[in-house]
């Protein structure tokens, strides 16, 4: 099976049976693309890449910077949440390598800036079209770094990150100014747009190659060059980035990734956003870490595009159709095992139709996720304890499992854990139902495959519970009256809003950002190319 672009598929909703998998992607075909035939395999545990060094599991990840691969001084393991075995090591960037690259890309830009908009565009096709030609090795790099289903590395997040490089490319001869008219008599104007100059963009582990091409090439395609600080989780699927965009003829230092290891983050980090060549910075990240790139990007007056975290609530009106919103929420909630920005932490189910949406909700998790289900794999046993936490404090403050596995803990209450010191991390999907404001699942990211359900009285107690949080990323609301959906929309403190469909949703055409904690600005479309270019107004006198 050769997929196209256009055939982006979940694969991993394996939280539903195969039939109605099937049935809800082809009621939403617009959305999620066209449905493929699927083997069990494609979408079982990971491969090993095979080959050379784009595929060895001894080859070393290097550096990318100048258009070479450069070793560093130093490495650092590279895990596979898997089993907890290192995959291979990768290079960790020192200080003065994160000064190499900025300075290479400093060499590279008045170069490339002028470089006409139709080779920037070919330049981009061509690193697209090399993307796909190794999507299976390069999925493969994911599926052991992160431990995401080959099915969802493959045919969701790398088809994703084609259509997104191509879409940018596509923008770019679309880029333009204006000419006003003067109020002045006798005066002339033009309002030009301009690269920045060098861009640093710091990219997370848990969509490697989307995150990787929305901060990478929407800043080379304006005629920004780059330096891309990829995860320390996720370094070869980086690398594979590097490569293709060298492979496609990029010159030398418009395009630099370095990662290191966690310990001399924050150092390189902000020595980079300190050197007077960077002019821009992108983020995408937690909160936490966003609050302190935006503080250092403000105490040297650098201007920030970022992409935060999300408390992301699914509310559901007594009018919803339940299979289709319950299909929906379980899809938000669990999709690569919740460890999506977007995902869905909270449900929010009018109290008339509360028990009805339950039943409908457990019908259709049973299938895969009973007793003697396999528990999906989370990107460490860090995370898998810290949601075990998570599960342990609101089941000990009030809250109920609604769906879940049937271990006990030593007070006999259920939890989500289904291997508790198992290799790798694991986490089996928790329904929780109960959940208070005084519970700290109410207000924290939980970023894994646990959601909780609330119960409104009415919609205004709705739209309240769904806007009592810092964050205002993604929202869902389910119903068959649309003038109703588009009210609720509106009062929704969210960057999107999104109706009778799940909170996950990213698709080149659409700005994507949030509102509140969850960061500022916009990635994709026109909205996303305007944020890697500056104004400026010339005037003269006719």
């Amino acid at each position: 099976m050769t997929p196209s672009v256009e055939r982006t598929v979940y694969l991993t909703l394996l939280v539903v049976s195969t039939k109605s998998v099937e049935q809800f992607f082809s009621r939403h075909a617009e959305n999620y693309g066209t449905m493929v035939e699927v083997s069990p395999a494609s979408v079982g545990p990971h491969r090993e890449p095979e080959g050379d060094a784009e595929g060895s599991q001894q080859a070393m990840v290097p550096l990318w910077i100048n258009g070479r691969e450069e070793p560093g001084s130093s490495t650092f393991d590279v895990v596979c949440p898997h089993d907890n075995q290192t995959c291979w090591k990768a290079a960790s960037a020192t200080t003065e390598d994160a000064f190499q690259a900025v300075e290479a890309a400093q060499s590279a830009f008045p170069n490339w800036s002028k470089t006409k908009p139709s080779i920037r565009q070919e330049t981009l096709l061509r690193a697209a079209q090399l993307l796909e030609g190794r999507a299976e090795d390069y999925a493969g790099f994911m599926t052991l770094e992160m431990g995401a289903e080959s099915g969802l590395a493959r045919y969701f997040v790398l088809a994703l990150s084609i259509k997104m490089l191509r879409d940018i490319a596509y923008r770019i001869s679309s880029v333009c100014g204006s000419t006003p008219t003067c109020q002045e008599d006798g005066t002339s104007a033009m309002v030009c747009k301009e690269p920045y100059g060098v861009v640093l963009g710091i990219a997370p582990w848990n969509a490697p190659y989307v995150f990787g091409i929305r901060a990478a090439a929407t800043a080379i395609a304006t005629g920004n060059t780059t330096v891309l600080k990829g995860s320390e989780l996720t370094p070869r699927c980086y690398w594979a980035i590097g490569k293709a965009f060298s492979d496609a003829g990029l010159p030398n230092g418009v395009l630099n990734i370095i990662y290191c290891r966690p310990s001399d983050a924050p150092e390189v980090v902000n020595a980079m956003i300190e050197h007077p060549a960077i002019r821009k910075v992108n983020f995408t990240g937690s909160t936490n870490t966003g609050r302190k790139i935006g503080r250092a990007c403000g105490q040297n007056l650098k201007p920030c595009l970022m992409e935060l975290g999300g408390k992301n609530s699914a509310i559901v009106l007594p009018d919803a159709d339940l299979e289709e919103a319950a299909k929906a929420c379980i899809a938000g909630s669990f999709l690569n095992s919740g460890q999506i920005c977007m995902a869905t932490d909270r449900i929010i189910v009018h109290s008339s139709i509360a028990s009805a949406f339950q039943a409908t909700l457990k019908r259709f998790l049973s299938p895969t996720h009973g007793p003697s289900a396999s528990p999906t794999t989370v990107i460490s046993s860090t995370s898998q304890s810290r949601l075990q936490s998570l599960v342990s404090d609101a089941l000990s403050t009030g809250a109920h499992l609604l769906y879940g596995n049937n271990d006990k803990n030593d007070d006999g209450k259920s939890l989500g854990v289904l291997q508790q010191g198992s290799a790798g991390g694991r986490f089996a999907p928790v329904v929780l139902g109960g959940i208070e404001e005084n519970m700290v699942i109410w207000q924290e990211e939980v970023f894994g495959p646990v959601v909780g359900v609330m119960i409104a009285e009415d919609e205004d107690h709705a739209v309240k519970m769904a806007n009592t949080t810092g964050y205002g990323l993604s929202a869902a609301v389910f119903t068959r009256d649309l003038r109703k959906g588009l009210a609720l929309a509106k009062r929704l403190e969210s960057g999107a809003v999104h109706i009778n469909s799940m909170t996950i949703r990213d698709e080149p055409a659409l700005p994507m950002g949030g509102v509140k904690n969850s960061g500022w600005g916009r990635f994709n479309s026109s909205s996303g190319m305007e944020e890697f270019l500056v104004t400026k107004v010339v005037t003269w006198k006719d």
